[in-house]
C-alpha cells in the first residue's frame, strides 16, 4: 500500500506521461480532511480528459489504489478522480479558470513531484 505522496507522485507523473498540462499538486493535510493531496492540470480536449483519467485510473488501480469515485465524465469540462488521500481534478482550461481550485486552496503549499 503506498502512502499518500506515493500516491500523489504516481498520479503526476501518470498525468505527465499523457502530456497533461499545467499540473499542480498541493498538499492540503493541514488544512482540510477532504484529502491530503489535491492534483490539479488541464487537458486539451474532452478526449484527452478521458485519456488521462482512464490512464491514471489503470496505473493506480495496478499499484493497489483503485479510485474511490470517479465525477464529471458526462459533464465534459471535468473529471474528478478520488483516491481517498489524494483527489485529482482534470480540466478543460475554461473549467479550470472557471473553478479556480488553485486560488480557493491557495493556503495550501505545492509540492513538485517531477
Amino acid at each position: 500500500m503506498l502512502n499518500p505522496a506515493e500516491v500523489a507522485e504516481a498520479i503526476v507523473k501518470a498525468l505527465d506521461a499523457k502530456m497533461a498540462q499545467d499540473i499542480k499538486a498541493i498538499k492540503t493535510d493541514a488544512i482540510t480532511v477532504l484529502a491530503d493531496y489535491f492534483v490539479i492540470c488541464t487537458a486539451t480536449s474532452t478526449t484527452h480528459i478521458k485519456t488521462l483519467a482512464d490512464d491514471t485510473d489503470k496505473i493506480l488501480s495496478e499499484l493497489g489504489e483503485a479510485p474511490i469515485r470517479r465525477e464529471g465524465y458526462r459533464s465534459g469540462g471535468w473529471v474528478l478522480l478520488d483516491f481517498g488521500c489524494v483527489v485529482v481534478h482534470i480540466f478543460l482550461a475554461e473549467a479550470r479558470e472557471f473553478y479556480a481550485l488553485e486560488h480557493l486552496w491557495n493556503d495550501a503549499p505545492e509540492v513538485n513531484f517531477l
